[in-house]
């Protein structure tokens, strides 16, 4: 029987330059309407005056282990594939928002044609062996897909040694988006 796959994502901030060129690359791959992102840049100051530093974040859906907008979508329109991501059938989806509301990350938006969208890390290009387009495009080789449940150790790799965190596990929620300090 084979291995299930457990995708996450694995940012490293310090090389991050906030080009948003995964958001383009995302837009133009999904074709994501004008006024409306997938993924999106987040610049953070941290410190005080003068000991002052800005962090640079690549953000999108956390395709978490326990996902409230799977658990409080009533269509079953979001759902677990069983690859660690978090997807939505759209012919199931009727734009009632519960995913949004669920949502901790607010990683959703409603598409004009009426459904809930968000990251798939791609999805369609992970089923042909190609990483997501954000991955590909990023020019500072910042966003790196790696899936938890390989035995190539290239989460292992990416973690060493560095300070790594992620958002609102507070909440419950198992995120797999990891920042690298």
């Amino acid at each position: 029987m084979a291995r299930e796959r457990k995708y996450a994502m694995i940012i490293d901030t310090k090389r991050c330059v906030g080009c948003s060129a995964c958001v383009y690359a995302c837009k133009s791959e999904n074709d994501v309407p004008e006024g409306f992102c997938r993924d999106w840049i987040v610049q953070r100051v941290e410190g005080t005056f003068p000991n002052l530093k800005m962090l640079n974040r690549s953000e999108r859906c956390q395709h978490c282990e326990d996902a409230p907008c799977v658990t409080n979508c009533p269509t079953g329109a979001s759902y677990y594939p069983g690859d660690g991501t978090v997807q939505i059938k759209r012919d199931l989806c009727t734009g009632c928002k519960a995913c949004m509301a669920a949502c901790p990350y607010d990683a959703r938006y409603i598409h004009p044609k009426g459904y809930a969208d968000k990251c798939s890390f791609c999805q369609h290009r992970l089923k042909d062996g190609l990483k997501p387009a954000c991955v590909t495009v990023c020019p500072t080789k910042t966003l790196h897909l790696v899936d938890l449940n390989s035995n190539d150790g290239e989460a292992e790799k990416l973690m060493e040694g560095r300070t790594v965190t992620q958002d609102k596990v507070h909440a419950g929620t198992k995120p797999k988006l990891f920042w690298l300090a």
